[in-house]
């Protein structure tokens, strides 16, 4: 299959979001029930006629991400918010009474409940328990059943237009045989139901998705930001990327044993994310410098099979990252990311909203400029 999007199917945005050679890309990193975070982000943009060229997304990212191109430009976030109403339907009411320790006990029983019955439409204990079915189909290995995820996928997402659409979809899993990251791509193959539930299959709870014969886990398990693909598969477009990760990479030292296990899981999932993209600044730096150092050889080297090679590897073009972070709250712990009572969804549904709103709306975006030799990054929300 030739690839079917790039630069001949930029999609007009509005003036506020991109500039006019920009494509826009969405990143949506992994967090599981952190990810409605993303879809307030995604109502805000798409409430400023936001259409995006790209989005790439592992685990709950993928889904938002499926979700996003699986539908109409205009329907998008109202079918993300039926994904997240659908997910949080079990336990809709909030804690008796005000208060930070009321308001902690309830999200850790909320957790709790998501560990015993599973989340409607995702996925739900499995009966018999695999470790009473000895060597079985490797289908069969992990602690719940993600069935009902592929028919709410199959009822909320058209994989058609997700396929054949304007929008191009890259979705991150792992081999659990070779251990290699593998990124489902539209540009190379059709998506469906499979591809997305491969992305988010964390191991030990959800078992392994055949696609071709290969068995496929999270994509979270090497790396849980999908942009390092999108920086290192497109080497000709400008592009304004909006990254949005569920973990922030930051945060303060433990102060409890309680507060150990969540730093751990947020520093080991946020992906050293300012790290990387410090470096990928860096990179890109030195490749737009030897893009212009090999436009200054003669015309005669040109067909030199070294400056071909050079070529291939060189880029010119624009980055800016925008990045919103989900950061953490008082009364979270290490359950947050399968915490799925609806007023955490919505919270964390309004945060993303608010912090996408402030982005939009801050002078140092809506006047920003080009980047002329590196990678720009706007984290405008601050810590």
């Amino acid at each position: 299959m030739q690839p079917t999007h790039g630069t001949d199917r930029r999609i007009s945005n509005d003036a506020a979001l991109t500039r006019e050679s920009e494509l826009l890309v969405l990143v949506f990193q992994g967090g599981g029930a952190l990810g409605s975070y993303q879809g307030g982000v995604f109502e805000a943009m798409e409430r400023r006629g936001a259409r995006p060229d790209w989005v790439s997304g592992i685990s709950i990212g993928a889904i938002n991400a499926a979700l996003v191109a699986g539908n109409p430009p205009g329907k998008r976030a109202s079918a993300v918010r039926r994904f997240w109403e659908e997910v949080s339907s079990a336990i809709t009411f909030g804690p008796p009474l005000p208060g930070l320790f009321l308001q902690t006990a309830f999200n850790e029983a909320s957790a709790a409940s998501t560990a015993l019955y599973g989340v409607p439409g995702f996925f739900k204990p499995r009966f018999p328990p695999t470790y009473l079915v000895p060597d079985g189909n490797p289908a069969d290995i992990g602690y719940y059943d993600t069935r009902p995820l592929r028919a709410t996928l199959e009822r909320l997402v058209d994989f058609d237009l997700l396929n054949d659409g304007e929008t191009r979809v890259s979705l991150g899993a792992v081999n659990v045989a070779t251990g290699n990251f593998r990124y489902f791509d539209t540009a190379e193959t059709r998506i469906g139901p499979e591809h997305v539930m491969a992305s988010g299959a964390l191991p030990p709870g959800f078992p392994p998705v055949e696609i071709e014969g290969e068995w496929y886990w999270d994509g979270g398990l090497v790396s849980n930001t999908p942009l390092q693909y999108v920086l290192e598969r497109d080497h000709r477009d400008d592009m304004c990327i909006f990254q949005v990760d569920l973990f922030a990479a930051r945060g303060p030292l433990p102060r409890t044993i309680f507060d150990v296990a969540e730093r751990e899981k947020d520093i080991r999932f946020s992906s050293r994310t300012r790290f990387n993209t410090d470096v990928m600044k860096e990179q890109r730096k030195l490749k737009r410098a030897l893009h212009r150092l090999l436009d200054k050889l003669p015309a005669e080297l040109a067909a030199d099979p070294d400056v071909e090679l050079l070529s291939a590897a060189t880029n010119d073009a624009s980055v800016t990252i925008v990045h919103l972070i989900n950061r953490r709250k008082a009364a979270s712990r290490d359950s947050k990311d399968y915490e799925f009572s609806r007023r955490s969804v919505d919270e964390r549904w309004r945060d993303g909203f608010g912090d996408a709103e402030q982005t939009l709306d801050d002078p140092r975006f809506v006047h920003r400029r080009m980047p002329p030799h590196t990678v720009a990054v706007l984290d405008l929300t601050g810590d």
